[in-house]
């Protein structure tokens, strides 16, 4: 078994969740052997052609993956591992931070075409289109952004991928609404966190009543102008929002959680054209983060 490879223990707990046939009646290939070849190319980032022979050909790994990030089952596989763990107790709902990384994208990232991707059924369109493709310019090039929600035991609840120039305050409401983890025993999906934690680049008025309305606890700092603003106003600037210092130590763990994902260089650098892919991408890392733990 290569480095990279599954372990019989995190098998088995992927292996339920997998789809068992690839449609029109077929099989597909061994689930094992392609995943196995998939997380080679996760951990390294080495081109899809240039995969070791032992995980079959090159061709069908890319093509498990890029199918499977085109119809969402990479996102379904993992709300079922979440599901799964916290079935089992493993899924820490006591603090949830929300936070952002900028993925530099490798010049092999830029260039997808305008027209829609031709292995794709005619008007299909794949779960995570963006029709920027994810990928922002600036000073220093080509970059993609993750947003994240991360519980207190440092795995991924909900991502999403926009063009490096997004401002994380933008997208907050959107990465809250990925956070859906289901019960085994049917009923609505939990969606709220026991207490949620972030920087000083979601304090914003619109950002504490979005989690005042939904009834999170939050610990988010102001910005030194914020704060000199309410105070220029005197008693019209009102009280200064609550803010427990002891619970935003937590946010570290956002952070860890970051630096867990970007272990993976297809993570740290994106190499994937398509944004669609790219998320695939994202979503592969944060399934074995649940399953090794």
């Amino acid at each position: 078994m290569g480095r990279d490879d599954l372990t019989n223990e995190e098998w088995a707990r992927l292996s339920p969740h997998l789809p068992a046939n690839g449609g029109r009646g077929r099989q597909w290939s061994d689930h094992r052997r392609v995943l196995n070849g998939i997380y080679f190319r996760e951990r390294t980032g080495v081109p899809w052609r240039d995969l070791p022979a032992r995980y079959g050909k090159w061709k069908t790994v890319y093509e498990r993956h890029r199918r499977w990030s085109a119809d969402g089952t990479w996102d379904r596989i993992l709300k079922a591992v979440q599901a799964h763990a916290d079935a089992e107790g493993r899924l820490d709902w006591s603090q949830v931070s929300v936070d952002s990384t900028t993925c530099r994208a490798h010049q092999h990232a830029a260039g997808a075409r305008k027209r829609p991707d031709q292995r794709l059924k005619k008007g299909a369109v794949p779960a995570r289109h963006r029709a920027d493709e994810g990928l922002g310019r600036s000073r220093g090039g080509l970059t993609s952004k993750i947003h994240l929600a991360g519980e207190g035991g440092r795995r991924p609840l909900g991502l999403l991928i926009t063009p490096g120039q997004a401002h994380d305050g933008s997208m907050f409401e959107q990465v809250m609404a990925e956070v859906r983890v289901a019960h085994g025993g049917g009923g609505h999906p939990r969606t709220r966190p026991d207490a949620l934690s972030a920087d000083k680049a979601y304090s914003c008025r619109r950002i504490r009543i979005y989690l005042r309305r939904r009834q999170i606890p939050y610990s988010i700092p102001e910005k030194k102008d914020q704060v000199g603003h309410r105070l220029a106003r005197g008693s019209a600037g009102g009280r200064p929002p609550a803010f427990d210092r002891a619970t935003y130590k937590r946010r570290n763990e956002v952070e860890r959680m970051i630096n867990r994902l970007k272990g993976f260089r297809a993570v740290a650098t994106r190499y994937d054209k398509r944004a669609y892919v790219f998320h695939g991408t994202v979503a592969v890392a944060a399934i074995r983060l649940w399953l090794c733990d």
